[in-house]
This record gives C-alpha cells, sequence and structure tokens, in this order.
C-alpha cells in the first residue's frame, strides 16, 4: 500500500532544526557526465573515514569506470524487486534503508520515477522519508530536471525530459553545489567514450550535447546555485536577526502608484535590474484611490507589464505607505529603491518630502533613486 501523497506544503512545514531531521544536500549538474555522482561517492567515502556510518542507497554508475570503483569502496543497500505487468525492475529499498538507519544515505537521480507499486512515485520523496528519520541524504539532479525549466530546456535542445523534480525539492536542500566542467572539458571527454559508448558519441555531440547547448545549461546551473546561496544567507540574516546591510547580490524595488507615470518608472527599473543582474520587484500599496475604475485599469496594466519583464509584483497593505514599504524593502534586504517625483508644488512638495524623509529613516540602508517625471 502506497502512503498518502504529501503536498508541497507537508514536505515544506518540515522543521529546520537540524536534530530534528536530516541534512539534505544536492550535486547538480548541467549535463551527464560532469562529475555529479563521482563527487557524490567521494563526499561519501571521506564522511565515513571521518568515522560516519555510510552507505549508497542507489547509484547509477552507467558503465563508467571510475565511478563504479569509488561505488564499490562503499556499503549498499541490495535493490528492491519490483514485478510490473510481468517484467521484474530493481528500485532503490527506501525500507531497507530505514532498517538499516545509517547516518547518511547516497542516493543518485532525485528526479526518477519509481515503477509503480513502489512505496512512492517519485524518488525525492523517498528522500524526505529518510530526512524524516534523521538520516543525511546526498543526491545528484542535472538542470534539465528542474521543472520550472522545462521549458526552455526543450525550446534549446529539442529534448522533452519527462523526468523532473519540482522547484520546491531544491528549495528544501541544505546545500547545493554544482559538479562543474567546462564544456571544451566535457565534449573531450565524451570524445573519449567517458560518458557514453563510442557508437552514441556522434549522435549525441550533434544534438544535446552541442557546444551552444552546454554552455546555455551551463549557465542555468550556475544561476540555480547563486540563487540558493542567496537563499541561505537570506535564512541565516534573519535566523540570526542581523541587519539589513548584510547584503550581497543586488535587489532593485520600484515603488509606484496607479497614476500614469508607473510604466515608465518600471521600464527604467529593469533597465538597471538588467545592468546590474538583479532581482526586480515592483512594490504597490494599496489605496482607497485605487479602486477608482480609471486607476484600477492603469495599476492593472502596470503589474502585468512588470511581469512582462520579469519583475515580482508585490501587492502590500498599510495605512502608512513610507513605513510598510520600508518594512518591506528592510526585511527583504532590497539594494535599490526607485520612486518617482512630480514637479508638485506647495503643501503637496511638502508632503512629498516629508514621506521620502520617512523612508529614508525606516530604511537606511538601500539607496534611494529619485526618478522625476513629468505630470501627464
Amino acid at each position: 500500500m502506497s502512503d498518502p501523497v504529501k503536498s508541497p506544503e507537508d514536505w515544506l512545514s518540515v522543521s529546520e532544526t537540524e536534530k530534528q531531521r536530516g541534512r539534505f544536500k544536492i550535486f547538480l549538474g548541467y549535463a551527464p557526465g560532469v562529475g555529479k555522482t563521482f563527487s557524490m561517492l567521494s563526499e561519501g567515502i571521506r564522511r565515513r573515514s571521518r568515522g560516519e556510518d555510510v552507505v549508497i542507497g542507489i547509484v547509477e554508475t552507467h558503465g563508467r569506470a571510475g565511478t563504479s570503483e569509488l561505488a564499490a569502496k562503499l556499503e549498499q543497500i541490495p535493490r528492491k524487486e519490483v514485478e510490473y505487468k510481468g517484467t521484474v525492475f530493481y528500485e532503490m529499498d527506501v525500507d531497507g534503508i530505514l532498517a538499516r538507519m545509517p547516518q547518511v544515505a547516497l542516493i543518485d537521480e532525485l528526479a526518477h520515477t519509481n515503477i509503480e507499486g513502489s512505496r512512492f512515485a517519485k524518488r525525492y520523496e523517498d528522500v524526505f522519508l529518510l530526512l524524516e528519520n534523521k538520516i543525511d541524504v546526498l543526491s545528484t539532479v542535472n538542470i534539465q530536471h528542474v521543472e520550472s525549466l522545462s521549458t526552455r530546456v526543450r525550446a534549446l535542445t529539442g529534448v522533452s525530459v519527462r523526468e523532473q523534480v519540482p522547484d520546491w525539492v531544491l528549495d528544501r536542500a541544505d546545500e547545493i553545489v554544482i559538479s562543474d566542467l567546462t564544456p571544451e572539458a566535457l565534449i573531450t571527454r565524451m570524445r573519449r567514450g567517458d560518458i557514453y559508448p563510442m557508437e552514441r558519441v556522434e549522435r549525441s555531440l550533434s544534438n544535446f550535447f552541442r557546444r551552444g547547448n552546454l554552455i546555455a545549461l551551463r549557465e542555468m546551473a550556475l544561476q540555480r546555485v547563486t540563487r540558493a546561496v542567496d537563499r541561505n544567507l537570506d535564512d541565516y540574516v534573519r535566523r540570526k536577526k542581523l541587519g539589513s546591510h548584510w547584503m550581497v547580490s543586488e535587489k532593485i524595488a520600484v515603488c509606484i502608484s496607479s497614476g500614469t507615470q508607473s510604466r515608465d518608472l518600471i521600464a527604467r527599473g529593469a533597465r538597471m535590474a538588467e545592468a546590474l543582474d538583479a532581482e526586480l520587484y515592483v512594490l504597490h500599496v494599496a489605496s482607497e484611490r485605487d479602486e477608482e475604475p480609471d486607476r484600477k485599469r492603469l495599476l492593472e496594466a502596470s503589474f502585468q507589464f512588470a511581469r512582462n519583464l520579469g519583475a515580482s509584483v508585490i501587492e502590500l497593505t498599510g495605512n502608512d505607505t513610507p513605513r510598510t514599504t520600508a518594512a518591506f524593502i528592510r526585511e527583504n534586504r532590497i539594494t535599490q529603491a526607485l520612486v518617482g517625483r512630480s514637479a508638485t508644488h506647495g503643501l503637496r512638495s511638502y508632503f512629498y518630502y516629508l514621506a521620502i524623509q520617512k523612508f529614508m529613516s525606516e530604511a537606511p540602508h538601500v539607496d534611494l533613486h529619485i526618478v522625476t517625471q513629468e505630470s501627464h
């Protein structure tokens, strides 16, 4: 009998306290043959040499001599026979691992789909069961198996990747390291027959392993690791209650109203984000005026324009717009903020600068850009 299917929220609700669960480390690659499994096995051997109890849950050597030699140095949990439609398949025995209860389990190919009749449908579900039972897991996955990237990978390579792992699974990892190799070195390995049998080499080099494909896939993998590093820093800053000056990557926030100038302000922020390779946010604090039909239409158009440019649109609520905006910028460690300024005079100008002063006092570490705009 299969266990009840858990939602992403169920998995993500697992406590982050290290003593209550195992640690999850992923070796991420951009193509077969970059060395993910080799790196995973090497770490397993090092950890065993330090006295940890390490076993192989499952490793696919694909006939590669170096990988097979390393795998032979570690205890392996025998695979489980699963019969499906008259054929016997050999899957990872998650119950066997639980019975053995090692400190560390090595589990290859995280995106693998289990044969029908297995305890779980996907291997990553097996992994989370082990983590819940306080077993550390080292695993591997290639960037083309990440669900959100499947469309880009298909457009790039012409290959539809059937086995996928949801993005939230990678977000759940305690550590992601990239197993990196230059495309030129990978192609050399391919030509030597280190990755696939020689009869498959030329076909692979003219399809998935084209140099342009490898460069693009490698960039995707590097971006994913950068995202993981940024997230780990965010978690550390929040856990240690450090100040908003703890910033590494650039994050830009464009603060908009429901007026006609918002689109130009968003476009300017997008250009800045592209130049700085920064994350882009578009912030709006809701007000009663936004319910007016014309303003509501303009605001929705601005939101859609922002999304088309790759921005994260954040709708905030609060009676004090400067303080509400500053709180988001402070908590999310935004590095640059853009606000618009029309050619106002008199009392309106006074209130505008009062609001700016309050914002700056609440978010002192952000670089503030005041963009003068013509009234329409």
